[in-house]
């Protein structure tokens, strides 16, 4: 890449941006005032809503400031839109791929739109298709691609035309460990060679890849400075605690006690984080169970994050009142993979893969992109035909019986399958009449759901307007509404921020507590840990299947004595990878 004058700058001053009449305007964006350089990665993070894609947008001179100016490689977007498109590449969340177009051809789509011809333009493709490593994959059509790859081919056509300044909105979103580390390898580089870097995100493990953070909430800029200086706010009020009792219910119980910012899982432990600093042994008394292990341990850019927004608010979940009992006494078997292989033409997506999921149980299927577990996932809840094998629900073969197999079943989609055009009310009226609920009994699960989620505010806004927390917690309203016996959930969380995941979770594992069967996928390897039990997949292949801790010991060396999930996920894959080549 050409090296880049190091005093490329970014100058907000004074930038506020709103939206609607005068009357009734929505502050998107307060007062903002600050310079930033080419000097490594800067990390945008907040919530949704905080105000992240308002802020790129008005950068690429998409929108305009209400007051304020601002100042990009020296140019006005406001004013010299045309001349910063030559300097800027923007890439935003959903990144305009053409599906039907192969590799090249959408980098001569993308090199025509930038006016790159001749000797430049070969040149220009050489070194791309270098650096992210698609010079195997002209050839196959862009909708062919795994979701890392396609972020590479979306930043390869964000860098045609060599800018100086690059912004990239949640790039990592729906990508696994592995694909992600290769993205973020990429923009390190480019930031070396003196390029100026915006990267937004929802995953604060990327946050700490950052040289400087921007950490906005409600439009605000509520921190400004390097990770670790954030990260040292919750030194000594980090915590493991471990009890001879099941750690979700463990981490319901201590959630509300008011000292507590906040807790996850993490292996047989959870995780919390106090409101001030306690010592390890005052903790037990202080949770009222002497019985309780207490270890401390490092804090996290998450943990601080999560306690400078004020820790998590929704710490219980009103569907456990909602929601009936179901009996988890004889640990059945609900469900049952068995040789299951998926065929198309001479590929195979999933290949004789075999596993069981009890009553009651998180159940993860964890994997690449590309690596077959969408395709396993969807033919276990009856979405996609089996080649050969079987998938079994409640000993029903969805081969053979997958109608009646989807009334217990609840489904939650990667992309949220909601109607865009109807209300949030007339999504749940339409959802429930789906599962067959009509008349008394359909208003009062409508009414469930509506006092469960706090959806009153917004019942007569359309998904399309919502937030993607909101959406979230709609899809898994809608998959609720028949109160099934096992919900699968597809990508759940994926892009919406940390706090949203919390609340998320605290609603499963109260599902999980009254009985329910969950069957996940997730690229979020602190998701995994709320799993039971995790199969990890690999080129089609179950390539390891077990607990996260009974993974994370498998790899466990001298080298990496406690290896975190994301350790554990990338070092089992790439193994399985060097084996299938031989290598």
């Amino acid at each position: 890449m050409v090296n880049h004058s190091a005093d490329n700058q970014i100058i907000l001053q004074d930038v506020q941006k709103c939206f609607g009449a005068q009357n009734n305007q929505l502050v998107a964006l307060q007062s903002l005032t600050l310079t930033i350089k080419a000097n490594g990665v800067t990390g945008l993070v907040g919530p949704d809503g905080a105000g992240k894609t308002t802020l790129l947008r008005m950068l690429a001179g998409l929108l305009n400031p209400t007051q304020g100016t601002i100042s990009v490689a020296g140019l006005n977007p406001a004013i010299d839109g045309s001349a910063l498109r030559a300097q800027l590449g923007y890439m935003p969340q959903k990144f305009g791929l053409y599906e039907d177009l192969t590799v090249q051809e959408n980098l001569n789509l993308f090199a025509d739109l930038r006016n790159i011809h001749g000797e430049e333009r070969q040149h220009t493709f050489a070194k791309l298709l270098e650096f992210t490593d698609l010079a195997r994959f002209t050839h196959r059509y862009a909708g062919k691609l795994s979701g890392g790859m396609k972020q590479k081919l979306g930043l390869a056509c964000t860098l045609l035309g060599d800018p100086k300044v690059l912004l990239l909105d949640e790039p990592g979103v729906g990508v696994d460990p592995i694909s992600r580390q290769e993205l973020w390898k990429m923009v390190h580089e480019l930031a070396k060679d003196g390029m100026l870097i915006i990267w937004s995100t929802s995953y604060l493990d990327e946050a700490q890849q950052c040289q400087d953070i921007l950490l906005l909430n409600e439009g605000q800029l509520i921190f400004r400075g390097v990770p670790d200086e954030l990260t040292q706010s919750v030194k000594d009020r980090v915590f493991l605690i471990s009890a001879n009792q099941p750690h979700r219910t463990l981490l319901q119980k201590v959630l509300k006690h008011p000292d507590v910012s906040d807790g996850v899982i993490e292996g047989d432990s959870i995780r919390l984080i106090f409101k001030q600093h306690i010592e390890p042994q005052n903790i037990a008394t202080l949770l009222g169970d002497p019985s309780l292990i207490v270890k401390p341990a490092v804090g996290r850019f998450e943990d601080a994050f999560i306690d400078l927004l004020g820790g998590v608010e929704t710490k219980e979940s009103i569907l456990t009142k909602i929601m009936q009992p179901i009996d988890c006494s004889k640990h059945d078997i609900v469900i049952e993979a068995q040789d299951l292989t998926k065929t198309f033409g001479d590929f195979t997506a999933t290949d004789h893969v075999n596993f069981r999921v009890t009553r009651g149980e998180i159940f993860g299927l964890l994997g690449p992109n590309g690596a077959g577990k969408s395709t396993t996932f969807k033919m276990m809840c009856g979405l996609l035909s089996i080649s050969s094998g079987k998938a079994l629900v409640l000993e029903m073969d969805l081969k053979k019986s997958s109608i009646k197999a989807r009334q217990h079943l609840g489904y939650m989609a990667q992309r949220f399958s909601l109607y865009d055009k109807l209300t949030v009310k007339q999504n749940l009226a339409f959802f429930s009449g789906i599962y067959g609920l009509f008349g008394e009994l359909q208003q009062t699960r409508v009414d469930e759901m509506i006092t469960a989620f706090n959806f009153q505010p917004i019942l007569n806004r359309t998904p399309e307007d919502l937030p993607l927390g909101y959406k979230q917690r709609l899809a898994l309203a809608c998959a609720l509404m028949h109160k099934p016996e096992i919900i699968f959930l597809d990508e759940p969380t994926s892009g919406v921020d940390p706090i949203t995941r919390r609340e998320f979770w605290i609603h499963i594992n109260s599902l999980v507590e009254k009985g329910v069967t969950v069957m996940v996928t997730t690229h979020f390897m602190d998701e995994a840990e709320y799993c039971d039990r995790i199969g990890l997949v690999n080129r089609g292949k179950l390539i390891a299947l077990g607990s996260p801790d009974e993974l994370k010991q498998s790899v466990a060396s001298q080298a990496l004595p406690e290896p975190t999930m994301e350790q554990a996920f990338i070092e089992l894959v790439l193994k399985s990878t060097q084996h299938s080549d031989g290598v």
